[in-house]
């Protein structure tokens, strides 16, 4: 019988095993899924340091916003919308059909509703006394 070990301490090779692994019986059941990275970076124009953007990935023909954050004097001017907006725009170039991303109730989830975003999930308590939201959006 194999062993089983639990730890604290990341391990790039394991969870590549592990990634690969999934990713070989995910595409076995459904066929390549076109996994890509994607960026929408914000940029300083002075030094070219990035101040924030989004991050995340198109894979089986939808786009997953994994990290989103802009800093506080870059919100509540619709550069946060332009970013979404380019995101969604590559995301339709490589032929995703719908979006999709989690947010916790302290973080944005009018934001992302005013975007067109609907939400299909939530688990309350998750942090205790917030709810963590999912959204979607069909394009």
């Amino acid at each position: 019988m194999p062993s089983i070990e639990v730890s604290d301490a990341a391990d790039a090779d394991a969870q590549g095993v592990v990634l690969q692994g999934i990713l070989a019986f995910n595409e076995a059941a459904v066929g390549p899924s076109g996994r890509r990275p994607l960026s929408v970076l914000v940029r300083d124009p002075e030094t070219g340091a990035v101040r924030g953007g989004l991050t995340g990935r198109t894979d089986k023909k939808w786009l997953f916003i994994e990290l989103f954050y802009l800093p506080e004097d870059l919100r509540r001017g619709g550069l946060g919308a332009e970013l979404i907006a380019r995101a969604e725009a590559e995301a339709k170039a490589r032929g995703c059909v719908g979006a999709w991303l989690d947010s916790y109730s302290f973080q944005a989830p009018e934001f992302y509703r005013k975007q067109g975003y609907t939400e299909f999930g939530h688990v309350p308590d998750n942090p205790p006394g917030h709810v963590r939201h999912f959204f979607r959006k069909v394009f």
